[in-house]
């Protein structure tokens, strides 16, 4: 098969005469990005304000909320630029990740998810800062900065409980329960779809690679605190 030319697409309106299997490698991450921004604060960040113990912790964790639905928003903005219609955007549409059916009770448990579950996605945005498609390039950086505090208002959440025993205990335990379920955010291995992201300059890596990127980050991050990663089965 003869690599393509990869393009250089600056406008939604340029998309439309793109080749069909770039068109719909784009719209297909941009449905991703709506419907998993839009379910996760639904069931995670906006239920978690109540869950926060104290005013400032309430306070921030409605900004992350807040931020959560804005990534919605302007992706489902794009999406119908795009001539993707809105109910297609939508979890009843679409089955949301995986990573979202963890049952959220706690504040620990809240901890974690940021702690964990954004540095995910952070890696999901490092790979469409460069990519082909400028408009999903721009979003990307603009949301870029707010994946980083998220992610970082788990770290600093989760250090916070880590001064307690029975904090850390509960941290630890609820990284122990949602954390096997991460490694299967980034794809199956030799995904078909990866492949065309990639072909089209989509995205840069392989599922692989970023999956073996996460798991040294999120080691990184969690034995900082004091605390270990459970060990999780690897797809083949």
């Amino acid at each position: 098969m003869t690599q393509p030319t990869i393009p250089q697409v600056k406008t939604s309106e340029e998309l439309k005469g793109q080749d069909e299997e770039y068109r719909t490698a784009c719209e297909k991450l941009v449905i991703s990005h709506a419907v998993n921004e839009l379910y996760g604060a639904q069931v995670f960040d906006e239920p978690a304000i109540a869950l926060a113990p104290t005013p400032y912790a309430k306070w921030l964790t409605c900004r992350v909320a807040m931020e959560e639905y804005g990534h919605h928003v302007r992706f489902k903005q794009l999406g119908e630029e795009m001539g993707i219609p809105a109910e297609k955007m939508s979890p009843q549409e679409k089955r949301p990740l995986s990573i979202f059916e963890f049952p959220l009770k706690t504040w620990a448990e809240f901890c974690a998810i940021k702690l964990l579950a954004d540095l995910a996605e952070i890696l999901q945005v490092e790979d469409l800062v460069q990519c082909s498609f400028h408009p999903l390039r721009n979003l990307a950086r603009m949301t870029m900065p707010e994946e980083r505090f998220h992610a970082q208002f788990g770290k600093d959440f989760s250090a916070e409980l880590c001064e307690t025993e029975e904090g850390k205990a509960a941290l630890q335990d609820a990284i122990n329960r949602y954390f096997p379920m991460l490694p299967a955010f980034f794809g199956r291995p030799k995904s078909r779809n990866n492949e065309i992201f990639r072909k089209w300059g989509i995205k840069v890596r392989t599922n692989e690679e970023m999956r073996d990127d996460y798991l040294r980050r999120a080691k990184e991050v969690v034995e900082e605190l004091g605390l270990t990663l459970p060990e999780v089965e690897q797809a083949a």
